[in-house]
């Protein structure tokens, strides 16, 4: 099993190691601006209830959004791979289980956000920001990587077209970007959309990050809940790639 899922692993690895210095640069555009715009142009004026700049509040929230952005757009190209190449078939024929499939393409999803991460601590210091990098914070960052990874591979397991795959990104991916307390706290929102918006995954690790990074004590129930989303996506992940294979 462990060789199975290294293999599938490792092929998207060298893929990236040959794309790697375009991967690190375009990963850098967004959070610059990102940190200019709201850090030094809109944060100036913005008081944060933490008492820190609002820079130091925003790096966290753009982790957060950075970190499910790349996840799930990695796993967009296992699509094209099944309705436009269908090189699928060539894992369906190859002697790996289902489950190591899912779980080295959720891995490669998480080593792209992962070093994407890195990028945007390693710029955030440069800008200024006061961070505290602690274990359980990068934890939270792998899980939230995870998360989002199984959502891409369910979505591009299950849409027939690459419209449909575009329409997952904007009807799901875009509102929670805005909403799931990257930019604010949640608790601006009217009750019954702060309701909703506090069942999400994202919420709960910009919430989980922030919390971590100001030195204060993390939600426990927003760890359960990470967890949670990431065993239920594993499973219909695992469900829906046998099904599709059989």
């Amino acid at each position: 099993m462990l060789y199975d899922i290294w293999t599938v692993f490792w092929r998207d690895w060298v893929v990236l190691k040959h794309r790697m210095i375009k991967f690190i640069l375009s990963r850098m555009v967004a959070p610059i601006l990102y940190m200019v715009a709201f850090g030094w142009g809109l944060g100036r004026a913005i008081n944060t209830s933490t008492g820190g700049s609002y820079l130091d509040f925003l790096v966290p929230g753009i982790l957060a959004l950075n970190s499910m952005n790349i996840a799930f757009n990695s796993l967009t190209p296992v699509h094209a791979e099944k309705v436009y190449h269908k090189s699928l078939e060539e894992y369906f024929i190859a002697p790996i289980k289902p489950l190591a499939f899912v779980a080295g393409k959720v891995l490669a999803a998480v080593l792209r956000g992962m070093i994407s991460s890195a990028i945007i601590i390693i710029l955030a210091y440069l800008f200024g920001a006061k961070l505290t990098i602690t274990p359980l914070f990068l934890i939270v960052l792998i899980i939230n990587c995870i998360i989002f990874a199984q959502i891409g591979f369910y979505a591009a397991m299950t849409v027939q077209t690459f419209e449909d795959m575009s329409r997952f990104n904007t009807y799901i991916l875009l509102p929670m970007s805005f909403l799931c307390g990257t930019f604010f706290n949640t608790d601006k929102l009217p009750a019954l959309l702060q309701y909703f918006i506090e069942c999400l995954p994202l919420t709960h690790t910009s919430t989980l990050l922030r919390s971590i990074t100001h030195g204060q004590s993390p939600s426990i129930s927003s760890i359960g809940v990470l967890i949670f989303y990431m065993i239920i996506l594993f499973i219909l992940c695992n469900h829906i790639l046998k099904k599709i294979k059989n």
